[in-house]
């Protein structure tokens, strides 16, 4: 049965739109059997701001974020950044996922140097881009550390440093908190509010955790299966910075509750 698609507001009220889908679907062929992964998906962001995406599994979120990334091609519609359409991966665009993809063997510093070395910025710049942003990490003192030695949070930390190192505008997160414990994972959340109010970029983060969505965005972005779709876009109007006594509010519970009745409520 198909289901009935409700014309869904996607645009931004803020004023520079920074990301632009337009109508994009996405087909996969699944045991000789066509599978629509995305139909027909609309959405503005803005510039610098945060919007978090989520949905049940197989409602296209990741298969959305890989698109914005260049790591794949929409069937049909068009993902674009500046008003210039994605045809590929970019610096302009950092992509974290649940995988902390460190390189084993090289140090906190020399992970987050490895882009920059890669294209060719001196060394002085260098070392003082990463050495700015492993300190907002909260990694000074670990700087030397090999991941090895790291705990999962503080991996994170890591990626998330060697993402802003290369001065992306946009970030686009898969997941990047779910293998951690739950304090951890609320910890993170803050550090990474903490950095993003420091240092503003733009970003997508995707989650399957409602109260995660809510917390960080100023936007939430709820997806449905069968095929993806945008089924709601729910502002979060509070303010930041987000602090322990705003998760515990009446207003946090409030929003949480519709994103949670939205998700699980189709």
């Amino acid at each position: 049965m198909t289901p009935t698609r409700t014309p869904v507001d996607t645009s931004t009220s803020r004023d520079l739109r920074k990301i632009q889908v337009r109508d994009v679907t996405k087909h996969f062929t699944v045991a000789g059997e066509r599978f629509e992964a995305l139909g027909g998906v609309s959405l503005d962001v803005a510039e610098n701001e945060f919007i978090t995406v989520v949905g049940p599994s197989g409602c296209g979120k990741s298969t959305l974020m890989n698109i914005l990334a260049g790591l794949d091609d929409p069937t049909s519609g068009t993902a674009s950044v500046d008003g210039v359409e994605v045809d590929g991966p970019s610096p302009e665009r950092g992509v974290i996922f649940q995988q902390y993809a460190l390189f084993p063997w090289l140090t906190v510093r020399d992970n987050v140097e490895f882009g920059l070395k890669t294209a060719r910025v001196p060394a002085e710049e260098r070392r003082a881009r990463a050495q700015h942003f492993i300190d907002m990490v909260g990694l000074t003192d670990f700087a030397d550390s090999l991941p090895k030695t790291l705990s999962g949070g503080m991996k994170q930390r890591c990626a998330i440093a060697r993402a802003y190192a290369m001065n992306p505008s946009i970030l686009l997160m898969d997941e990047p908190f779910g293998a951690l414990d739950a304090l951890t994972r609320v910890r993170m959340q803050e550090q990474l509010l903490e950095t993003w109010e420091q240092d503003k970029r733009t970003i997508m983060f995707i989650t399957h955790d409602v109260d995660e969505a809510a917390f960080l965005a100023s936007r939430v972005v709820v997806m449905a299966a069968k095929p993806g779709r945008i089924h709601r876009i729910i502002d979060v109007d509070l303010p930041y910075p987000r602090t322990e006594q705003v998760r515990l509010s009446e207003e946090f519970t409030a929003i949480r509750n519709e994103i949670w009745t939205s998700v699980y409520h189709q």
